[in-house]
Protein backbone atom coordinates (compact mmCIF):
# COMPACT_ATOMS: atom_id res chain seq x y z
CA UNK A 1 0.00 0.00 0.00
CA UNK A 2 0.94 3.04 -1.03
CA UNK A 3 1.69 6.05 1.79
CA UNK A 4 -0.36 8.20 -0.07
CA UNK A 5 -2.98 5.43 -0.02
CA UNK A 6 -2.07 4.94 4.34
CA UNK A 7 -2.55 8.61 4.40
CA UNK A 8 -6.35 8.45 2.66
CA UNK A 9 -7.64 5.62 5.14
CA UNK A 10 -6.13 7.71 8.00
CA UNK A 11 -3.98 4.62 9.53
CA UNK A 12 -0.01 4.09 9.42
CA UNK A 13 2.21 1.00 9.24
CA UNK A 14 1.19 -0.40 12.55
CA UNK A 15 -2.54 -0.01 11.47
CA UNK A 16 -1.97 -1.35 7.51
CA UNK A 17 -0.60 -4.36 9.56
CA UNK A 18 -3.85 -4.45 12.19
CA UNK A 19 -6.09 -4.18 8.67
CA UNK A 20 -3.89 -7.49 7.47
CA UNK A 21 -3.92 -9.47 9.86
CA UNK A 22 -7.67 -8.84 10.18
CA UNK A 23 -7.92 -9.95 6.86
CA UNK A 24 -5.94 -13.16 7.78
CA UNK A 25 -8.57 -13.78 10.12
CA UNK A 26 -11.71 -13.67 7.90
CA UNK A 27 -9.91 -15.97 5.80
CA UNK A 28 -9.27 -18.16 9.00
CA UNK A 29 -13.34 -17.84 9.50
CA UNK A 30 -13.75 -19.47 6.30
CA UNK A 31 -11.59 -23.00 6.77
CA UNK A 32 -13.39 -25.20 6.38
CA UNK A 33 -13.53 -28.17 9.16
CA UNK A 34 -11.97 -31.37 9.08
CA UNK A 35 -14.84 -33.59 7.40
CA UNK A 36 -15.70 -37.15 6.42
CA UNK A 37 -13.49 -38.82 3.76
CA UNK A 38 -16.46 -39.13 1.80
CA UNK A 39 -17.16 -35.15 1.44
CA UNK A 40 -14.68 -32.72 -0.32
CA UNK A 41 -16.00 -29.28 0.31
CA UNK A 42 -13.19 -26.59 -1.31
CA UNK A 43 -13.53 -22.75 -1.20
CA UNK A 44 -11.80 -19.91 -3.37
CA UNK A 45 -12.23 -16.61 -2.81
CA UNK A 46 -11.01 -13.49 -5.50
CA UNK A 47 -10.86 -9.78 -4.95
CA UNK A 48 -11.27 -7.02 -7.15
CA UNK A 49 -8.46 -5.65 -9.03
CA UNK A 50 -6.03 -7.84 -6.69
CA UNK A 51 -7.05 -5.73 -3.66
CA UNK A 52 -5.94 -7.36 -0.56
CA UNK A 53 -9.40 -6.78 1.35
CA UNK A 54 -12.70 -8.13 -0.45
CA UNK A 55 -16.41 -7.91 0.68
CA UNK A 56 -16.91 -11.65 -0.04
CA UNK A 57 -16.28 -14.14 2.78
CA UNK A 58 -17.41 -17.68 3.39
CA UNK A 59 -17.82 -18.88 7.07
CA UNK A 60 -18.34 -22.45 7.75
CA UNK A 61 -18.59 -25.08 11.03
CA UNK A 62 -19.71 -28.24 12.08
CA UNK A 63 -22.21 -29.15 14.60
CA UNK A 64 -23.70 -32.23 16.20
CA UNK A 65 -20.72 -33.66 16.77
CA UNK A 66 -19.29 -33.14 13.41
CA UNK A 67 -22.62 -34.92 11.92
CA UNK A 68 -23.44 -31.72 10.26
CA UNK A 69 -21.58 -28.98 8.02
CA UNK A 70 -22.97 -25.58 8.25
CA UNK A 71 -21.28 -22.67 6.13
CA UNK A 72 -22.12 -19.39 4.66
CA UNK A 73 -21.18 -17.25 1.53
CA UNK A 74 -21.68 -13.81 1.43
CA UNK A 75 -21.47 -11.06 -0.56
CA UNK A 76 -21.43 -7.44 1.13
CA UNK A 77 -21.99 -4.31 -0.39
CA UNK A 78 -19.36 -2.09 -1.62
CA UNK A 79 -15.52 -3.25 -3.12
CA UNK A 80 -11.84 -2.66 -1.46
CA UNK A 81 -11.43 -1.12 1.58
CA UNK A 82 -14.97 0.10 2.99
CA UNK A 83 -16.35 -3.51 2.20
CA UNK A 84 -13.67 -5.62 3.40
CA UNK A 85 -13.91 -3.54 6.90
CA UNK A 86 -17.72 -4.20 6.79
CA UNK A 87 -17.13 -7.85 5.61
CA UNK A 88 -14.56 -8.26 8.36
CA UNK A 89 -16.81 -7.32 11.17
CA UNK A 90 -19.98 -9.25 9.57
CA UNK A 91 -17.77 -12.77 9.14
CA UNK A 92 -17.03 -12.76 12.78
CA UNK A 93 -20.37 -12.22 13.71
CA UNK A 94 -21.99 -14.51 11.30
CA UNK A 95 -19.67 -17.36 12.03
CA UNK A 96 -20.43 -17.01 15.86
CA UNK A 97 -24.56 -16.86 14.52
CA UNK A 98 -23.25 -19.84 12.15
CA UNK A 99 -22.42 -22.28 15.38
CA UNK A 100 -25.02 -21.01 18.09
CA UNK A 101 -28.20 -21.25 15.96
CA UNK A 102 -30.82 -23.34 14.49
CA UNK A 103 -30.51 -23.33 10.41
CA UNK A 104 -33.85 -21.71 9.84
CA UNK A 105 -33.01 -18.62 12.70
CA UNK A 106 -29.09 -17.84 11.01
CA UNK A 107 -30.29 -15.79 8.18
CA UNK A 108 -33.08 -13.55 9.98
CA UNK A 109 -30.35 -12.85 12.25
CA UNK A 110 -27.77 -12.18 10.18
CA UNK A 111 -30.95 -9.90 9.14
CA UNK A 112 -31.23 -8.39 12.52
CA UNK A 113 -27.33 -7.74 12.79
CA UNK A 114 -27.08 -5.64 9.81
CA UNK A 115 -30.37 -3.88 10.99
CA UNK A 116 -28.47 -2.75 13.82
CA UNK A 117 -25.52 -1.62 12.39
CA UNK A 118 -27.05 1.07 10.32
CA UNK A 119 -23.95 1.19 8.04
CA UNK A 120 -24.32 3.90 5.32
CA UNK A 121 -23.99 0.59 2.98
CA UNK A 122 -25.28 -2.14 5.05
CA UNK A 123 -26.31 -4.60 3.15
CA UNK A 124 -25.70 -7.66 2.31
CA UNK A 125 -26.61 -11.01 0.18
CA UNK A 126 -26.43 -14.30 1.54
CA UNK A 127 -26.42 -18.48 0.82
CA UNK A 128 -26.47 -20.86 3.50
CA UNK A 129 -26.19 -24.37 3.11
CA UNK A 130 -27.01 -26.68 6.08
CA UNK A 131 -25.93 -30.68 5.01
CA UNK A 132 -26.08 -33.43 7.01
CA UNK A 133 -22.92 -35.22 6.46
CA UNK A 134 -24.37 -39.20 7.00
CA UNK A 135 -27.55 -38.96 4.86
CA UNK A 136 -26.36 -36.34 2.46
CA UNK A 137 -29.51 -34.49 3.05
CA UNK A 138 -29.08 -30.88 2.68
CA UNK A 139 -31.43 -27.31 3.28
CA UNK A 140 -30.67 -23.84 1.06
CA UNK A 141 -31.41 -20.73 1.95
CA UNK A 142 -30.81 -17.21 0.17
CA UNK A 143 -30.96 -13.96 0.85
CA UNK A 144 -30.78 -11.84 -2.40
CA UNK A 145 -27.87 -14.19 -3.54
CA UNK A 146 -27.16 -15.53 -7.17
CA UNK A 147 -28.99 -19.43 -6.81
CA UNK A 148 -26.73 -22.38 -5.78
CA UNK A 149 -26.85 -25.44 -8.53
CA UNK A 150 -26.38 -28.95 -8.18
CA UNK A 151 -24.61 -31.33 -10.26
CA UNK A 152 -26.35 -35.13 -10.44
CA UNK A 153 -23.68 -37.95 -11.05
CA UNK A 154 -26.93 -39.88 -12.23
CA UNK A 155 -27.78 -37.86 -14.99
CA UNK A 156 -24.23 -35.49 -15.30
CA UNK A 157 -26.30 -32.47 -15.45
CA UNK A 158 -26.48 -29.45 -13.36
CA UNK A 159 -29.59 -27.89 -12.06
CA UNK A 160 -30.39 -24.34 -10.84
CA UNK A 161 -31.67 -24.65 -7.34
CA UNK A 162 -34.66 -21.87 -6.81
CA UNK A 163 -34.44 -20.40 -3.43
CA UNK A 164 -35.21 -16.63 -3.00
CA UNK A 165 -35.24 -14.43 -0.12
CA UNK A 166 -34.82 -10.73 1.02
CA UNK A 167 -31.58 -9.61 0.87
CA UNK A 168 -29.90 -9.08 4.58
CA UNK A 169 -30.30 -5.65 6.52
CA UNK A 170 -32.92 -4.31 4.37
CA UNK A 171 -36.23 -5.15 5.59
CA UNK A 172 -37.20 -6.10 9.35
CA UNK A 173 -39.15 -9.43 10.46
CA UNK A 174 -38.31 -11.02 7.43
CA UNK A 175 -38.13 -15.07 7.03
CA UNK A 176 -36.23 -17.37 4.37
CA UNK A 177 -37.71 -20.81 3.34
CA UNK A 178 -35.59 -23.79 2.03
CA UNK A 179 -34.97 -25.45 -0.74
CA UNK A 180 -34.36 -28.93 0.07
CA UNK A 181 -32.64 -32.21 -1.12
CA UNK A 182 -29.89 -34.66 -1.00
CA UNK A 183 -26.69 -35.54 -2.23
CA UNK A 184 -26.27 -39.15 -3.49
CA UNK A 185 -22.63 -40.22 -3.89
CA UNK A 186 -20.64 -38.24 -7.00
CA UNK A 187 -23.36 -35.42 -6.52
CA UNK A 188 -21.89 -32.16 -6.65
CA UNK A 189 -22.79 -28.71 -5.09
CA UNK A 190 -21.55 -24.94 -6.01
CA UNK A 191 -22.42 -21.73 -4.40
CA UNK A 192 -21.03 -18.42 -5.61
CA UNK A 193 -21.37 -15.09 -5.11
CA UNK A 194 -22.47 -12.53 -8.16
CA UNK A 195 -19.30 -12.06 -9.47
CA UNK A 196 -18.80 -15.50 -10.56
CA UNK A 197 -21.40 -15.02 -13.18
CA UNK A 198 -22.20 -11.25 -13.39
CA UNK A 199 -20.79 -8.76 -15.88
CA UNK A 200 -22.14 -5.09 -17.65
CA UNK A 201 -24.96 -5.89 -20.11
CA UNK A 202 -25.03 -9.56 -19.91
CA UNK A 203 -27.87 -11.64 -18.39
CA UNK A 204 -27.08 -13.60 -15.39
CA UNK A 205 -28.33 -16.80 -16.66
CA UNK A 206 -25.58 -16.57 -19.50
CA UNK A 207 -23.10 -16.06 -16.27
CA UNK A 208 -24.31 -19.25 -14.55
CA UNK A 209 -24.49 -21.23 -18.41
CA UNK A 210 -20.94 -20.28 -18.72
CA UNK A 211 -19.59 -21.18 -15.19
CA UNK A 212 -21.35 -24.13 -15.55
CA UNK A 213 -19.61 -25.13 -18.73
CA UNK A 214 -16.75 -24.45 -17.17
CA UNK A 215 -17.11 -26.61 -14.60
CA UNK A 216 -18.14 -29.48 -16.47
CA UNK A 217 -14.69 -29.19 -18.44
CA UNK A 218 -12.96 -28.99 -15.24
CA UNK A 219 -14.33 -31.54 -13.46
CA UNK A 220 -13.33 -34.31 -16.37
CA UNK A 221 -9.96 -34.16 -14.34
CA UNK A 222 -11.01 -33.90 -10.68
CA UNK A 223 -13.10 -32.24 -8.60
CA UNK A 224 -9.84 -31.91 -6.41
CA UNK A 225 -9.30 -28.20 -6.65
CA UNK A 226 -12.00 -27.50 -8.41
CA UNK A 227 -12.98 -24.42 -6.69
CA UNK A 228 -9.73 -22.21 -7.38
CA UNK A 229 -9.64 -23.66 -10.76
CA UNK A 230 -13.30 -22.42 -11.90
CA UNK A 231 -12.59 -18.89 -9.59
CA UNK A 232 -9.30 -18.69 -12.10
CA UNK A 233 -11.16 -18.81 -15.13
CA UNK A 234 -14.92 -17.21 -14.77
CA UNK A 235 -16.02 -14.16 -13.24
CA UNK A 236 -15.75 -10.37 -13.35
CA UNK A 237 -12.07 -9.19 -12.51
CA UNK A 238 -13.73 -6.29 -11.42
CA UNK A 239 -16.00 -7.79 -8.77
CA UNK A 240 -14.95 -9.65 -5.85
CA UNK A 241 -15.44 -13.50 -6.21
CA UNK A 242 -16.47 -15.88 -3.77
CA UNK A 243 -17.41 -20.08 -4.58
CA UNK A 244 -17.80 -23.21 -2.35
CA UNK A 245 -17.88 -26.94 -3.65
CA UNK A 246 -19.15 -29.61 -2.31
CA UNK A 247 -18.64 -33.08 -3.44
CA UNK A 248 -19.88 -36.52 -2.32
CA UNK A 249 -17.40 -39.15 -3.23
Amino acid sequence: MMPWRRSRLGIGRRGESMLVDLRDRILAQGTIPKLPDSWLVESALSSAGGSPFAGDFVVATTRADGRRLEVAVVDVSGKGEAAGTRALQLSGAMGGLLGALPPDQFLPAANDYLLQRDWEEGFATAVHLSLDLETGDYQLRTAGHPPPVVRSAGSGRWHVIKTEGPVLGLIEGVSYDPAGGRLTSGDALLLYTDGMVEEPRRDIELGIDEMLGVAEHLFRRSFDGLAERLAAKVGSRDDDRALLLVHRR
